[in-house]
């Protein structure tokens, strides 16, 4: 045996030298050719879980093209499987060795046969197959040979799988991005934020300087204003920019899966629990987590959130293991905080550790500098995706898009301008038509009341109670369609509902008299 080591030494170079599985097995089958009777030589893959086994490679096959996965009945794969897990070496004729072990060979291999299992950390991984042409040209002294080459062999399929499968993930994670660009009407992810040298200049420069901190952020705005925007733009100029950005809706999360949501869970641990699953936390070490909506949080949840912000420990739904991540927590909300705090309705403690450096984000009405801007930048992107030609807003569009206050802000405001170039069809921009569609009626085209005057909101859920009703009443309570409730304020209908439901607001009292 010590006459092959120069020669397995050369093996174990081929194997770890080349990544990829074609490679790897044409440079070691040459190294092998000028020892061995070498005509053919066949790797097998074998996945037991699904009863397949692949060729990965057949050298000296005259079959051409790439020869597909074969499914094994449950009894056969076992069987193979047991004889690849006790590293057997078997030598013979082609039809002797298919017959003892049913599926090893795949059609067209004649001749002599020399086969051996992979095994990596105890699981059967797949065969080595050597064929020779002529009968009888591998001899007992072959087998001690083979059994060494089957630790590299079987480093080299592993390698391979590891590339593809991380091939396969970046394929994934691009198209992901692609998608989210796409959807977001981007071309890179650190586009510049609109506005940013204008009505958010106040904004921009308390993200310069927190972002360098990494401390905790709260961003408080109205729904629509563009809160994740700023999120994003402290991670990007953050020490965490490499790192991942996750978005959490805490609103949107179901009660009964919340805690799976945010922390994860151990398999088994409630039903249909079936595999471990990371947490938007877990997932999101190393980088930011931008919680949205964190007002919407139960006060169960909230203790545990204080937890893990705390000194960044927690533990899995069903597990018995403390975790620790390292994670830059920017939460956001629509509501008034310190009032719910007063209230009872938010933990105080919580309030502290999350409003450690708070940003107000100004609602669209307040920063009219910055519509020319942001009507541009979204023209040209409902331009690019409806495929029409690029139209901007003339001077006259951009004085009722001024004069119209934008409860929906940014949103609504992207809302209108895609809907003005539909209704544009390619020409110009319908923009008074878009407006007329979604706007509220000016103040002076109310119904009269007589009623005394209602005071000013206090809070935002107020305000936006007072909102919802306003328009709830034009509409005669109807939410969906292209006269309800859910269209004029630029929102989804299920959204609205949702809202309305925190609120009290009973829709129903708007109705008209039935006809």
């Amino acid at each position: 045996m010590e006459r092959f080591f120069p020669l397995l030494l050369e093996v174990w170079q081929q194997a770890c030298r080349n990544i990829h599985i074609d490679q790897s097995a044409r440079a070691i089958a040459a190294v092998l050719a000028r020892r061995l009777p070498l005509d053919r030589l066949l790797l097998r893959h074998l996945d037991l879980a699904r009863g397949r086994l692949e060729t990965l490679v057949d050298l000296g096959s005259q079959a051409t093209g790439e020869a597909a996965a074969e499914h094994l009945p449950r009894e056969q794969a076992e069987r193979l499987s047991a004889w690849c897990a006790a590293r057997e070496v078997v030598r013979g004729r082609a039809e002797e060795v298919a017959q003892r072990l049913p599926g090893l060979l795949p059609p067209g291999v004649a001749g002599d046969v020399l086969a051996g299992g992979l095994v990596l950390e105890g699981v059967p991984i797949g065969a080595l197959v050597l064929g020779a042409s002529a009968p009888a040209a591998f001899a007992s002294e072959h087998e001690p040979m083979l059994a060494a080459l089957l630790d590299p062999f079987a480093v080299a399929v592993q390698n391979d799988r590891m590339v593809r499968e991380l091939s396969a993930l970046r394929e994934a994670a691009e198209a992901d991005r692609a998608s989210l660009l796409a959807r977001l009407g981007r071309q890179d992810i650190s586009d510049t934020v609109v506005g940013a040298e204008s009505g958010l200049g106040e904004v921009m420069r308390r993200v310069d300087l927190v972002a360098r901190a990494d401390t905790q952020v709260l961003i408080f705005g109205e729904t629509g204003s563009g809160k994740e925007v700023v999120a994003r733009a402290i991670h990007t100029r953050s020490s965490r920019a490499s790192g991942p950005f996750l978005r959490v809706n805490c609103g949107a999360l179901p009660p009964e899966l919340i805690d799976s949501e945010l922390f994860g869970h151990e398999r088994g641990s409630f039903t249909g629990a079936s595999a471990l699953r990371k947490g938007w936390f877990e997932r999101a070490d190393g980088g930011t987590l931008f919680l949205d909506e964190v007002g919407e949080l139960s006060p169960a949840v909230q203790v545990r959130l204080l937890r893990i912000l705390q000194d960044g420990s927690f533990q899995r739904v069903g597990g018995q293991h403390q975790l620790r991540v390292d994670v830059r927590v920017v939460a956001a909300t629509h509501r008034d905080l310190a009032a719910m705090v007063s209230a009872g309705r938010f933990r105080a403690d919580l309030w502290y550790r999350i409003n450690v450096f708070p940003i107000y984000l100004p609602a669209l009405r307040e920063r009219v500098e910055d519509i020319p801007a942001m009507a541009a930048h979204f023209a040209l992107r409902a331009a690019q995706r409806l495929g029409l030609a690029p139209r901007l807003p003339t001077p006259d569009d951009l004085e009722l898009l001024r004069a119209y206050p934008w409860p929906g802000n940014v949103r609504e405001l992207s809302a209108v301008i895609e809907r003005a170039a539909i209704l544009g069809n390619g020409g110009p921009l319908e923009v008074a038509a878009a407006l007329g569609v979604g706007a509220l009626p000016p103040p002076a085209a109310a119904a009269p009341s007589t009623s005394t005057a209602v005071a000013p909101p206090k809070t935002l859920d107020q305000a936006a109670c007072q909102h919802i009703e306003s328009a709830l009443t034009e509409c005669l309570g109807r939410i969906e369609g292209p006269f309800g409730a859910a269209r004029r304020l630029g929102v989804n209908p299920h959204t609205l509902r949702g809202r309305m439901r925190r609120l009290g607001i009973d829709w129903r009292r708007f109705r008209g008299p039935s006809r």
